[in-house]
């Protein structure tokens, strides 16, 4: 019990919370915090768009299914991207129009293969928005729970939802 409490205390004293030194607990820590991850969640939010990209280019025939789903990764990717300096709009360079260069994407030849793989990308990136919940701040961990929801529900669209 002292043994934990005393290393409790080593840890907490290696740590700079000062605000002063711009250490992780001040306001400029925080913020260089939140955004390296909202960075690493639009990335995450990113690849997925550009699959659905390779598969629609591959696929066409499956874009009344895909061409909703890929809407929403889109609107996904914008409420992630990192914000211009000084600005509460995302940068220009962050824009989710085409993502991937056609062929970037390895995409199975047969659609039922290819919409399996969106899937289980869907899954994936529910679960990298999940596991993120820890580190964010209150605002973006609301937007990385409904991203995650969202992309849990796309998934069982592209599964079990197809059954139906």
């Amino acid at each position: 019990m002292a043994a934990s409490a005393s290393a409790a205390g080593l840890l907490a004293a290696c740590s700079s919370t000062d605000p002063a030194d711009g250490g992780a607990g001040g306001p400029a820590g925080a913020a260089r915090a939140e955004s390296a991850l909202r960075l690493r969640s639009f990335g995450t939010s990113r690849a997925l768009l550009g699959q659905y990209d390779a598969v629609l280019e591959l696929h066409p025939g499956e874009s009344e299914q895909l061409a909703p789903l890929r809407a929403a990764v889109a609107r996904h990717v914008s409420a992630l991207a990192p914000k211009a300096p000084g600005s509460a709009k995302p940068s220009a360079s962050a824009t989710p129009a085409k993502t991937a260069a056609p062929g970037s994407a390895v995409v199975a030849d047969e659609p039922a293969d290819a919409l399996k793989a969106l899937a289980a990308a869907e899954r994936r990136t529910a679960a990298a928005h999940t596991s993120a919940l820890m580190e964010a701040p209150p605002e973006l961990a609301r937007l990385l729970a409904s991203l995650a929801a969202a992309s849990a529900a796309h998934a069982y669209l592209l599964t079990e939802g197809s059954r139906s």
